[in-house]
């Protein structure tokens, strides 16, 4: 069952296209992220849902009932904000209280309802300090009790949290899917963080440029990404503009060369692409080839590997739990990550290794065909 409908919904700023042509469900129960870069539209669709933005065209349905004129409070969703808005002269408990005032809710009523919200986020011993006496986290609980006091149909969170240290960011990020898992409660999220979007959704929306660029599971979005966009915008990738050599693999899959790459003076690198990734050649393709998916080898790799070549490391960088590398050819990189274990001792730039990867590592994002359809 779907609990929001975006139907063709725009958004223009004037001569400014926040966004275009948008479509897409929400299921009931679903987390749901909205992940992109600044500026990409995802607030502005947030906003749109919320009630406080009206798109240029388009419509919103909340629970099969189209909500496109009405206002934000006959919406039913409780939002949080990304500087959660909590009122500084007011305590915890009134903070979490406030919509069920204004709901005119009985007392006894609204304060079994603010402790219940605050027991959910684990605050009810804080309930008479004021916003400044808490910490980041703290202030960000006491948003999302406030959001769901009212028992919305939908939860909508603008960036949460992105004020948060890293380290205080992570433990939220557990502590805000326990919570939406056990409301079980529609959510939308707004990020533009992918680890975020990725680690906390059920399914991810990728805008770019006003447009919804792919929409996916986590797996299929990482793995399988629909264009150029969204795998350069997801983690980190190698890029490889390759055209077909006119001659067949012997054991029956694909070969390409890559010019803008030469593993010696003149000679573009090739390799080999699986028969499940390519169904037929085509004149040119653009792949995708994750670092993380590149073996690396102090001394020759194992035998049975078309994808094998010699480089020397250009780049080392420990982030602690992986080592980030950087491969040269005689022309061209390629970036390479291996766990923290790989190496007993960190390899140092100008050191000579040996690198592969299995033909179904390539992804193909884009792919051009010649008159004929192949080659």
């Amino acid at each position: 069952m779907s609990a929001i409908q975006i139907q063709h919904v725009s958004r223009h700023f004037g001569n400014n296209i926040a966004l275009e042509d948008v479509q897409l469900e929400v299921r009931e129960g679903e987390f749901f992220s909205l992940l992109g870069p600044s500026g990409c539209g995802k607030s502005t669709l947030l906003n749109i849902i919320a009630g406080f933005l009206k798109p240029t065209s388009g419509f919103i349905s909340i629970g099969g009932q189209d909500v496109t004129d009405l206002p934000p409070y006959h919406r039913n969703c409780g939002m949080v904000f990304q500087d959660y808005a909590l009122f500084p002269h007011l305590n915890v408990f009134e903070n979490v209280a406030y919509g069920l005032k204004i709901q005119k809710m009985p007392r006894q009523k609204l304060k079994e309802r603010v402790v219940e919200s605050l027991s959910l986020v684990h605050l009810e011993k804080y309930a008479k300090r004021m916003p400044h006496q808490l910490s980041g986290g703290q202030r960000q609980r006491v948003a999302i009790a406030r959001a769901l006091a009212v028992q919305p149909s939908v939860l909508l969170l603008d960036e949460p949290l992105s004020n948060l240290d890293a380290k205080l960011r992570k433990e939220m990020q557990f502590e805000l899917r326990r919570i939406q898992k056990r409301v079980g409660i529609t959510t939308i999220l707004v990020t533009h963080d992918q680890e975020e979007a990725l680690s906390l959704s059920d399914r991810i929306g990728v805008l770019g440029n006003g447009r919804l660029q792919q929409l996916g599971a986590p797996l299929d979005v990482y793995r399988k990404p629909a264009n150029r966009f969204v795998a350069e915008f997801i983690g980190q990738v190698n890029l490889l503009e390759a055209r077909a050599e006119e001659r067949q693999d012997s054991t029956g899959a694909y070969r390409y060369e890559v010019p803008g790459f030469e593993v010696r003076e003149g000679v573009p690198l090739s390799f080999e692409v699986s028969r499940n990734v390519l169904k037929k050649p085509y004149s040119s393709v653009l792949f995708m080839l994750r670092p993380e998916r590149i073996s690396i080898w102090l001394n020759h790799p194992p035998e049975g590997s078309e994808n094998r070549r010699r480089v020397t490391l250009t780049d080392v960088s420990y982030i602690g739990n992986a080592i980030r590398l950087k491969a040269a050819f005689a022309k061209g990189e390629l970036i390479i990550q291996v766990p923290d274990p790989h190496f007993p001792k960190l390899p140092k730039p100008g050191d000579e290794m040996y690198i592969a990867w299995e033909p179904e590592d390539l992804v193909p994002l884009e792919i051009k065909e010649d008159e004929h359809g192949c080659r």
